[in-house]
């Protein structure tokens, strides 16, 4: 079983490339949704790594992953018939109004936004427009889960650190003792003083 400790040192060997690589895959899987958040929340536990890296570093990985989406569906809208355009053009001036905020929304829910996405990119929504939207939906929500680690998990984590090592000396101290009882013990027997 891995230990939190081994676990933080492994982003110690991976790094910000590490976490930027996992929101990346994360990010691009469209039909299944995993959830982010325990990435850049278990990251900032580690002190060897700065909070605000770790969420710059998701926040790429993650744009990167929806700029993708998003410009499949741009492209893969040639493939739609004139009907079916047609019908999209309501979606397509209610997105143009209120497109960046629906993005922006998006990135903040636990359920994948990917439908968002795929319409903005279907609607042909600006995409720089989009990309901004992302980027800072994506930057708030990763600063709000490091910032939570940072203050309310680093100290708890630390306490159980703290324990889990004074644990093991009580162990240590314990078995020592218990070795001496029985070396006593067995020394005494063996006189026949018992």
């Amino acid at each position: 079983m891995v230990t939190l400790d081994e676990l933080l040192q492994l982003y110690d060997y991976f790094g910000y490339l590490g976490i930027l690589s996992i929101s990346f895959i994360i990010s691009i899987l469209i039909f299944i949704p995993i959830p982010y958040f325990p990435i850049p929340f278990i990251a900032a536990l580690n002190k060897n790594l700065d909070p605000h890296l770790i969420s710059l570093a998701g926040t790429i990985g993650a744009v990167a992953a929806k700029m993708i989406i998003f410009y499949l569906s741009y492209y893969g809208r040639n493939i739609l018939g004139n009907k079916t355009k047609k019908r999209m053009f309501p979606l397509q001036k209610l997105l143009s109004k209120y497109g960046w905020l629906g993005a922006f929304i998006a990135t903040m829910t636990p359920l994948s936004g990917n439908v968002i996405y795929i319409s903005l990119g279907l609607t042909k929504y600006n995409p720089w427009k989009f990309v901004t939207a992302i980027f800072a939906g994506e930057l708030f929500y990763n600063e709000i889960i490091v910032s939570t680690a940072v203050f309310l998990g680093r100290p708890f984590v630390e306490r159980i650190i703290l324990e889990t090592t004074i644990n093991q000396t009580n162990f240590i101290i314990e078995a020592v003792i218990s070795i001496g009882i029985v070396g006593i013990t067995l020394l005494i027997s063996k006189n026949g003083l018992g």
